[in-house]
């Protein structure tokens, strides 16, 4: 059964593997970006593709913008089965160097973009009484790793929203999923990799942590393998609250439950390279 799908973020990586997977498959798409020239190649590649399309460039932090994007969506595909919040932002620096300014601007993308992505067709899906409202969210969403306070405070965030959300809106028919990856092979990290200054007293862990991020990432699945994950979940007539890419990430979550702190952060420290 083809499906009405919306997603935030997809001018390139695993959103735009997302949006010619359902495309491909029959699903149509709504969909917006700031990227002007990825949507309009992903506008060109989607052409011919069974569904109807809507896509747009768009700032997530436009709020009268996505609603009118929404207006725009609801008129043109109708009420959408699944929406996707895939926009965000990286964010890496030892807390101590932290440019409050700039995390202001990653927990606006980040948090309170997904709450604006949801707010603006939840009322449609829970009149309906059916839909689901996933999440990109992170590993460290609830395993912080050192040198990503603020990425993780957000990842940490969209979680606890979404479990809050979900116990309001599952008894009008709604799910609600959270996507947790670990590591794909993109360009995401090496976006935000930078080392500190030369007299920065972090220097030299924060260049172990970017090295052994960097061979993590070699071996993580490339965008299409986890695009394939993403819509597999998407289509799930029931998914799972947390949902991971790799047994490793699963494992690594059930360690982090199970064993005691000290222990925790002794196995998290070597496996980072990142031992004083």
């Amino acid at each position: 059964m083809a499906d009405k799908v919306v997603i935030s973020g997809l001018a390139d990586g695993m959103g735009r593997e997302v949006a010619k997977l359902l495309a491909a498959a029959g699903d149509s798409v709504a969909g917006f970006d700031v990227d002007a020239e990825g949507i309009e190649s992903l506008r060109n590649e989607l052409e011919g593709t069974p569904g109807d399309h809507l896509l747009e460039v768009l700032d997530i932090t436009d709020r009268p913008g996505l609603e009118a994007f929404a207006e725009k969506t609801m008129v043109k595909l109708g009420t959408p089965d699944i929406v996707l919040s895939n926009v965000g932002i990286g964010f890496f620096s030892p807390f101590e160097e932290v440019d409050l300014e700039a995390a202001l601007k990653c927990l606006e993308i980040n948090v309170i973009g997904a709450a604006a992505l949801f707010q603006a067709f939840l009322p449609a899906m829970r009149e309906r009484g059916s839909g689901k409202l996933i999440a990109m969210s992170s590993l460290v969403g609830r395993i912080p790793f050192p040198f990503e306070s603020i990425y993780t405070a957000s990842k940490f965030a969209i979680n606890g929203m979404l479990q809050s959300m979900r116990l309001e809106v599952e008894p009008f028919g709604l799910q609600v999923a959270i996507i947790e990856p670990a590591q794909v092979s993109t360009t995401f990290a090496a976006k935000i990799h930078k080392l500190p200054g030369e007299t920065s007293p972090y220097r030299e862990r924060v260049k172990r942590f970017i090295d052994r991020d960097n061979e993590l990432i070699k071996g993580a699945p490339d965008p299409l393998t986890a695009s394939k994950q993403i819509v597999e979940c998407c289509k799930k007539e029931c998914p799972s609250t947390y949902n991971q890419f790799q047994f490793r990430d699963t494992f690594f979550l059930y360690m982090n439950r199970v064993l005691p702190q000290k222990l925790r952060d002794y196995i998290l420290i070597n496996f980072m390279d990142i031992k004083v």
